[in-house]
């Protein structure tokens, strides 16, 4: 079933939920937007009745490595002082800083990746399955899952936990979100190191 970008808009707006999560939620519940808040709300990833509430709290959180060789700041946002002062906020944002600091993510979502550069990353794993004798019809299949990969690769929330693979930053995210009952959300980092 083809998922309208109306449809993830409009479940996005409903729940603050991310683009891609909204759109993996709508495949599974075969464009029904109820049931694709049921499947967020499931995996915890709705953001329990805070949608429409401007997370304008939080806070800006340093982590250097210990060789002071590489920086990161962070910018995490909450919907109240409480929670972004909560000892699960605080930690959550320093395992994310020092995860930034290891494994040098270039965007927070997949909504961020610029489209440039998403179909220049398609173009190149075309010509690569073409290159590997690929039928037409597997191509643009092989590469949906490719993106995956990549997505995986550089967008934060995406990725495996440093500290524990089997959990995404988005596993983390939604737990905290459930646990706090609030909006958190990363909004943007900076990586800086020495010699790049």
């Amino acid at each position: 079933m083809t998922i309208r970008s109306e449809d993830v808009k409009t479940l996005r707006a409903q729940t603050g939920v991310g683009m891609m999560d909204c759109k993996r939620a709508l495949e599974k519940a075969d464009g029904d937007l109820d049931k694709a808040k049921k499947i967020l709300r499931e995996e915890g990833l709705e953001l329990i009745g805070q949608t429409g509430r401007e997370a304008n709290e939080g806070g800006v959180f340093a982590y250097v490595h210990h060789s002071n060789k590489v920086g990161v700041l962070l910018d995490v946002a909450a919907n109240t002082d409480f929670a972004a002062k909560s000892a699960d906020f605080i930690t959550f944002a320093n395992d994310v800083a020092m995860h930034i600091a290891a494994v040098s993510p270039r965007y927070v979502a997949p909504e961020d990746v610029p489209e440039a550069d998403l179909e220049e990353e398609k173009d190149v794993y075309r010509a690569q399955l073409r290159a590997q004798g690929k039928p037409d019809a597997i191509i643009e299949k092989a590469v949906e899952g490719r993106i995956g990969k990549f997505y995986s690769d550089v967008c934060l929330l995406k990725q495996p936990f440093v500290k524990d693979p089997s959990e995404t930053i988005e596993d983390l995210l939604a737990v905290l979100r459930t646990k706090t009952g609030e909006n958190i959300a990363i909004r943007r980092f900076v990586r800086f190191a020495i010699g790049e």
